[in-house]
């Protein structure tokens, strides 16, 4: 048995919403993740079951290693298909806002969700919720959405209707937001879920593989690049950078998905409390933060780089030159290190 931590009133309130749906898009941020991906499929699968009409919309092309996900080809990629994402919006009698807490967070989908008149449902476990809609689902301690859509579902008494599909989506989910149960994962009744999963038909060995064990061979030689050429270490200040120009990128003919999990690289060096990696994008610096103990690398996404996320798992975006956002970077270490390493703990 796990804990009943998602308020009653707001159980309730979504049954009722979820039973008389009959259309539901299920939406989460741009540039998904496995945690967004998982859960959005997740709801299409259980809800399908269900008997209900649920596709999923996301603003966005998602990560390549994400692709064999059950039910992953029947994604619709607002950037391909706008006029037909658009039109589910239009339709729908409810919409599932999963792993995102503000509209800005969809992209281009920001005014296609603001005027949709369909009731919303909120889904999420970022700080600071901060969207219209009729149930708010919120619990930042969790470590993933997918985890919270898994209470979720219990709750609405829909455990029955979890099948093998929707069980891999959601572990997928759990593992991608834990770096495979590496971090944000201290909860006991986490791995009472995974194992509920598993007995569902979750098959965590091909999931793994998939997830965080097959590269190309492109991949391997631009990280291997990145880190030989490209990372730097403050060892007195406890933190790494890694910086990589567009050009850079080029030259491995970077596909999407293919720095993923780069930036936790030099948390394994002992004395290492947090690090970044700045990728130069065609518009901005995109900035990724990863730390250990309680380093809060969300600060520093929200304070500097108009971004937020998790004690330990953070991102933002910059907009200016690549050498100007690690310059603002470097320029930090010091404060840094008077503000938060005294009081870490690893």
């Amino acid at each position: 048995m796990i804990s009943r931590k998602i308020d009653e009133k707001a159980i309730c309130k979504a049954k009722r919403l979820v039973d008389d749906a009959e259309h539901i898009v299920a939406v989460c941020h741009m540039a998904p993740d496995g945690d967004a991906i998982g859960s959005s499929l997740a709801a299409a699968h259980v809800l399908g079951a269900l008997g209900k009409d649920c596709r999923v919309v996301v603003p966005d092309a998602y990560l390549s290693n994400l692709a064999k996900l059950p039910g992953a080809k029947e994604i619709v990629d607002a950037t391909r298909y706008p006029d037909f994402a658009a039109r589910l919006f239009r339709e729908a009698d409810l919409v599932l806002c999963l792993d995102f807490n503000e509209p800005r967070r969809v992209g281009r989908l920001e005014k296609v969700l603001r005027e949709c008149p369909a009731p919303k449902i909120l889904i999420d476990h970022h700080l600071h919720p901060d969207i219209d809609a009729e149930v708010v689902i919120s619990h930042p301690e969790m470590p993933a959405t997918s985890y919270l859509m898994f209470r979720f579902f219990c709750r609405l008494e829909l455990f029955n209707f979890i099948n093998a599909q929707a069980a891999e989506c959601m572990l997928a989910g759990m593992m991608t937001d834990t770096g495979n149960f590496s971090y944000n994962c201290s909860d006991p009744e986490l791995y009472i879920v995974v194992a509920e999963l598993l007995k569902k038909g979750a098959d965590k060995e091909r999931l793994y593989r998939a997830l965080f064990n097959t590269y190309s061979e492109n991949c391997l030689r631009l990280n291997a690049y990145a880190i030989l050429n490209r990372m730097e270490v403050y060892p007195e200040d406890g933190a790494a950078l890694i910086v990589l120009s567009r050009d850079e990128l080029n030259r491995y003919h970077y596909a999407k998905g293919d720095t993923e999990g780069l930036v936790n690289r030099p948390l394994s060096i002992p004395g290492i409390h947090y690090s970044a990696f700045l990728r130069e994008e065609a518009d901005m610096v995109k900035v990724s933060m990863r730390s250990v103990g309680d380093f809060p690398v969300n600060i520093l996404c929200k304070e500097y780089f108009g971004g937020g996320g998790h004690l330990n798992a953070s991102g933002g975006e910059f907009y200016g030159t690549l050498d100007e956002a690690a310059t603002l970077f470097r320029s930090l270490l010091k404060e840094n290190k008077k503000k938060y390493l005294a009081n870490v703990k690893d």
